[in-house]
């Protein structure tokens, strides 16, 4: 699962894709729902990238 903003959204869909080579969930939170930073600009997250079995939506 990947937490990222705006500007960093296709590159986390990309890593997404090529590390988990299955379809993937993107989940738009808004800027004040998560207190998570954009992990690779540091900006607020929007969004939670996951894989499409992960564990949280899969159980």
């Amino acid at each position: 699962m990947i937490y990222c903003c705006d500007d960093q959204v296709n590159l986390a869909l990309d890593m997404v894709v090529n590390e988990q080579e299955t379809f993937l969930i993107l989940d738009k939170q808004g800027v004040d729902k998560l207190s998570t930073s954009c992990e690779f600009c540091q900006k607020t997250a929007i969004y939670v990238v996951a894989n499409g079995c992960s564990h949280t939506r899969c159980g």
